[in-house]
């Protein structure tokens, strides 16, 4: 199994507030897969604002359900110096 690195930070958002599988966390996963709707990426942005002590820029407010975990990765300014390996989805059969 392939993995893709996300920041731990992100990582750590999703499977501790958002209650997350670790294990479905990959590049390539939405939020929407995660069941996470427009509200709870508004909550995903201001829990991450808190818990980081930064102030996210506009474009974090363009995250929507479709939107990927690299995106968002890229988008929320995440530390790209701690990174977690996860697994990448397993080839469909």
């Amino acid at each position: 199994m392939h993995a893709t690195a996300l920041p731990a930070p992100l990582v750590d958002l999703l499977t501790g507030h958002f209650d997350a599988p670790r294990e479905q966390l990959t590049g390539t996963t939405t939020f929407s897969d995660l069941g996470m709707d427009s509200l709870a990426l508004m909550e995903l942005v201001v829990v991450a604002e808190e818990q980081l002590g930064v102030v996210l820029s506009e474009s974090a407010m363009d995250l929507d359900p479709g939107s990927t975990l690299d995106e968002a990765a890229r988008v929320l300014a995440l530390p790209q110096r701690q990174m977690v390996d996860t697994p990448s989805p397993s080839p469909a059969p």
